[in-house]
């Protein structure tokens, strides 16, 4: 993609940020946008109960849209879920009953309510959702309209599908059609809304051209595709994984506190990078923070997870996050806010090893890893540390709230609750 130096505030901000990965038409989409505030979309689909942070660059791009004077559409995949988007996958996903489908399509709806504030009196956010025109089409007709449109040489020649074909991994019918059904939602989107940019992940640029070229063929119109890339920590792990599964932005799949501690416990070369992808601090202020060295630029990561926090989750969840973590970590209390497991009273008064303990709140996934814990000196008992295998956790360690904390390392932390 040949260099640019924007002349509209939203690419402008896209490019110094670093939420620019490719674009159809870089300069004609920086003259529309130069020239008149624009329509764009992104689509989320309802194939689990929750987002994860993989879609934060998403719903942060929709935001700056907003910001700059534009007019964002959340789309919501109601129709497309029912398919499940095959891209960069070399199974097929699981289809989905209705059921299912529509209660993920609630949970979704209420995490972006959050993210975008849709929820407030002066909200400039289209939310719908293409299950509206996808559940009327007829199969005849749909076909003969834009059949002819859609080319299967450049299906067949994008990565997404070449990754299948190439393994020999079987591609249905049915998941072939994705691409084609995401090319429509943007045509119809474009007919009902003017929209005239559609957005995504990376891995979403062949389903985005599909659109791109079908409203030109059908109505002779000019539109654009854009997409940000995927990011990875410099470790190269995947932005949103963990060795504990994905870092998911619904409170009932992951704790608030956890959620701040996975962008409190970033590492110090990441920092900066994702303060400027994942929040909307002015970056004179993040350059500022950029020069912070040692144990400074802790206070740096604490501002990311604050900052982050408050996007998914509200200002009074990523306080309450931030305070636990202060009184766990900055001065080695006991804070109700922790992960808890609930244990029988008669278990521990009768003597629980530690071992089992660490297991059984999860912080190790089998004994024999406990017990290395335990060896390497990494493990502490209401900040006690414990360096013999054999203790065992009895009714003196059970504090006047009915808790044990138990802590693996400095950042790693939970709570037996004592019933």
């Amino acid at each position: 993609m040949a260099v640019l130096i924007p002349k509209s505030d939203y690419l402008n901000v896209l490019m110094e940020r670093g939420l620019l990965y490719q674009c159809t038409n870089l300069e004609a989409l920086d003259q529309k946008l130069t020239n008149n505030k624009i329509t764009a979309y992104i689509g989320f689909d309802c194939t689990s109960n929750s987002l994860h942070i993989g879609s934060l660059l998403q719903i942060i791009m929709l935001r700056w849209l907003r910001k700059t004077g534009n007019e964002p559409i959340v789309l919501i995949g109601g129709g497309t879920s029912k398919i499940g988007d095959p891209s960069f996958k070399l199974d097929a996903r699981k289809l989905l009953s209705e059921k299912e489908v529509y209660n993920n399509k609630s949970n979704i709806k209420n995490i972006l309510d959050k993210c975008l504030s849709l929820g407030e009196v002066s909200h400039d956010v289209l939310m719908v959702d293409n299950i509206e025109w996808l559940n009327k089409l007829e199969y005849i007709k749909f076909l003969r309209d834009y059949g002819a449109h859609i080319s299967v040489n450049q299906m067949l020649g994008f990565e997404s599908v070449k990754l299948r074909l190439d393994r020999e991994y079987s591609l249905s019918f049915l998941e072939f059609s994705y691409s084609i059904l995401q090319a429509y939602d943007f045509l119809e989107l474009h007919r009902r809304y003017d929209c005239v940019l559609q957005m995504g992940g990376s891995d979403q640029w062949a389903n985005i051209v599909h659109g791109v070229r079908l409203i030109r063929r059908v109505d002779n119109n000019k539109v654009y595709g854009l997409t940000s890339p995927l990011i990875s920590s410099s470790s190269g792990v995947k932005m949103g994984k963990t060795t504990k599964g994905a870092v998911w932005l619904n409170e009932d799949r992951l704790s608030v506190y956890n959620f701040w501690q996975y962008w409190r416990n970033t590492k110090d070369i990441d920092v900066i990078r994702f303060l400027k992808l994942f929040t909307e601090i002015p970056l004179d202020e993040v350059s500022r923070l950029a020069v912070l060295g040692g144990t400074e630029i802790n206070e740096a990561k604490k501002i990311l997870a604050n900052e982050v926090t408050q996007l998914c989750h509200g200002k009074a969840a990523a306080s309450a996050a931030a305070e636990i973590s202060q009184r766990t970590f900055d001065f080695g209390g006991i804070s109700e806010g922790l992960p808890k497991v609930d244990i029988d009273r008669r278990k521990v008064e009768a003597g629980l090893s530690a071992v089992n303990a660490i297991v059984y709140v999860g912080l190790a996934s089998s004994k024999s890893a406990a017990r290395r814990l335990i060896r390497d000196g990494g493990v502490r008992v209401n900040n006690s540390t414990i360096l013999n295998e054999s203790v065992v956790i009895a009714g003196k360690e059970i504090n006047d709230a009915g808790f044990v904390k138990i802590s693996i390392g400095k950042k790693r932390h939970a709570l037996l609750r004592v019933i």
